[in-house]
């Protein structure tokens, strides 16, 4: 499990596929990677991921087709950054929500309205995805514990402070983008939840 609140970004070194396997390289701190050990858990751009092997700088991991098929790492190249995040020990602090790393789908960047410092980003939403997007909900974005804005049908905003740009890949995001989402777990029970009774009292 994760919390939601990147702790770096990483620059992708190399990301090829060798026959059903892809193979992703992360230049990554070494302060980050201290006390890694092959088999722990990183989420990467909101992925968990199991780490194949870590040196003092470069975090490598390998994925299936099934990962690349729901995500967008179906876009990543070398030279991308993308958001890192250790697995919770007992006892840490979970400053944003209770993140799997277990991604819903995908969304792409409708809009952004650069405010000074502070961005507005609309993200489409898939149909599956409407109940579960909720006007100050939870969702994570690349792996980022983010509360929701307002809500459409076809659409949710995100409002990014500055805090939020500076240690995150989000202030790459341009118009087209795509991004990782992870619906929030307890929104999902509860709204299943809530729709079975109803089914049942019909």
């Amino acid at each position: 499990m994760f919390s939601g609140i990147v702790q770096e970004t990483g620059k992708v070194i190399e990301f090829v596929k060798e026959k059903d396997i892809y193979n992703l390289s992360i230049d990554s701190s070494s302060e980050f990677i201290s006390g890694l050990k092959k088999g722990a858990s990183v989420s990467v751009n909101g992925v968990c991921l199991t780490v194949k092997d870590a040196n003092p700088e470069i975090l490598r991991f390998d994925l299936v087709e099934e990962t690349i098929k729901r995500t967008n790492f179906q876009k990543i190249n070398a030279g991308d950054n993308v958001n890192l995040e250790r697995s919770l020990k007992m006892g840490d602090e979970i400053g944003g929500h209770l993140v799997s790393g277990h991604i819903h789908g995908t969304s792409k960047v409708i809009s952004i309205d650069m405010r000074d410092e502070s961005w507005d980003i609309e993200f489409s939403v898939e149909p599956f995805m409407q109940d579960y997007i909720l006007h100050k909900g939870y969702v994570a974005i690349n792996g980022c514990s983010l509360t929701v804005g307002e809500v459409s049908k076809e659409s949710f905003m995100i409002h990014l402070i500055p805090e939020t740009l500076s240690i995150t890949n989000l202030f790459q995001l341009q118009k087209n983008s795509i991004v990782n989402v992870e619906l929030d777990q307890n929104t999902i029970v509860i709204a299943d939840t809530v729709k079975k009774y109803l089914d049942g009292k019909s």
